[in-house]
């Protein structure tokens, strides 16, 4: 049995998969954007970031099909692509290639927009649910210590404010998130906050293959590293196009000409993308995009929070994009909301911050422990963590000849498993092995 309403500020990816979780116990659901929301695949203005390439972890897309069933066989029908990401995708770390075999780890490849459209489309067809594109959220309505709904006015010249009474708001606003403001404003404590700054700038151009030369993997991703600040990204698409984004990290700018990309991808630790290079015809024009600060917001950390209220997404944890999780994060958390509701609204605050803080964290700990690793953050890590870089580095060597090895860090980054199973004997003791000759993919590009 459904009750109540449920207002959801953001109609991004965050906010469609919490008005799923929602529709399952709630009678009315209110997506409120303030875009306009296309009807079509294609950009829009409250997402900057989405010509860029957009990775969907293997976890996203489990948590993905458990809320909408079918859904990889939507994205695939809709033009999208399905693989392995182990064998399909070429991963490059410390510039080590990871022994590409099958491990079960699926993932889709697609745009950004048919991404959201797909998952917007399925919101949309659910009962009781409304979407309100065009609409801004002023501020919240508040009383007794709990949020009883928003004020919103539509974009539309002239229009007054309107207030929406709501049993439950989340705020899915992204990075921007006022939440911390408003609570202030109601006499409560904002949340903690942790910044990492990591500099990153990305170019991101599109390609066709030209007739007759097709390339020949799903993808290929290079990840920076300590020494080598460049970090290069390759997927294909939708409609037979391919998406290359070039990253720099710590103060690094990728160039946006052609000749200076292909220059770039020549001092990448793998000749892949000066061989697509040659297969393929740009098409448009460059885009670029500055990421200055990963941050993360405590607010399982609160003592005090008001009822009737939750925050989601890159509200609450903006990650550094070039490790693909804020989606994911976003797809899980949706997961954890539907089944926290199984067992009533009681206390939700309370609970879901706390399970949502644990997926939060590993997720945290993968992408900040990378940025870290570089001299350039400012940071002096402690011996531990100093000790654990050098096993990881380890671990990457290995992991190009070795599948058991190359598996389990796979599964990590794709929030499949926690990072301590990097340490599971199985995984321990091939590590320490005899490390194979094998020299990193920098010195065999030539």
């Amino acid at each position: 049995m459904t009750d109540g309403t449920a207002v959801v500020i953001g109609a991004s990816l965050a906010g469609l998969v919490a008005a799923r979780a929602l529709s399952d116990t709630f009678a009315e659901v209110v997506l409120v954007d303030r875009d306009a929301l296309p009807a079509r695949v294609e950009n829009r203005r409250g997402v900057p970031q989405g010509k860029h390439l957009h990775g969907l972890l293997a976890r996203g897309l489990q948590s993905l099909e458990e809320l909408f069933p079918g859904f990889a066989d939507e994205m695939v029908a809709a033009g999208a692509l399905r693989g392995d990401l182990q064998s399909d995708l070429h991963w490059y770390v410390d510039g080590y290639q990871l022994k590409p075999v099958s491990s079960g780890l699926i993932g889709i490849a697609s745009s950004r927009p048919l991404l959201e459209s797909t998952v917007r489309a399925r919101v949309e067809r659910l009962p009781g649910v409304k979407v309100l594109d065009n609409h801004d959220v002023l501020s919240l309505l508040t009383g007794q210590r709990k949020v009883t709904g928003v004020v919103m006015r539509s974009r539309v010249d002239g229009a007054e404010p309107v207030e929406v009474e709501a049993d439950l708001v989340v705020d899915a606003s992204g990075r921007g998130s006022r939440t911390p403001i408003w609570l202030a404003e109601m006499g409560y404590a904002p949340p903690e906050e942790t910044k990492m700054a990591v500099d990153t700038t990305y170019v991101t151009r599109a390609y066709e293959p030209k007739p007759g030369r097709p390339y020949g993997v799903l993808g290929v991703t290079v990840a920076a590293f300590p020494g080598s600040p460049r970090s290069g990204f390759l997927l294909k698409q939708e409609n037979n196009r391919y998406v290359l984004t070039t990253g720099g990290v710590y103060g690094l700018r990728p160039p946006t000409d052609d000749a200076g990309l292909l220059e770039f991808a020549k001092a990448l630790p793998t000749r892949a993308f000066t061989e697509f290079l040659s297969t393929a015809t740009r098409v448009g024009e460059p885009v670029t995009m500055r990421y200055p600060a990963s941050s993360r917001r405590y607010y399982e950390k609160l003592t005090e929070f008001p009822d009737g209220y939750l925050v989601v997404g890159d509200a609450v944890c903006s990650f550094n994009p070039v490790y693909g999780q804020g989606m994911t994060v976003a797809m899980a958390e949706g997961e954890i909301l539907r089944d926290l509701l199984k067992d009533g609204r009681h206390e939700l605050a309370r609970r879901f911050f706390a399970e949502a803080a644990k997926l939060v964290e590993t997720a945290w700990s993968v992408s900040s422990g990378g940025d870290l690793r570089f001299p350039e953050s400012g940071t002096k890590l402690p011996p531990q963590a100093r000790l654990l870089n050098h096993y990881l580095h380890r671990v990457y060597r290995v992991a190009a000849g070795d599948t058991t090895v190359a598996t389990a860090f796979l599964r990590v980054i794709n929030l499949i498993d926690s990072p301590d199973k990097m340490l599971a004997p199985a995984v321990f003791r091939r590590v320490f092995r005899r490390l194979p000759r094998a020299s990193p993919a920098a010195d065999r590009r030539a």
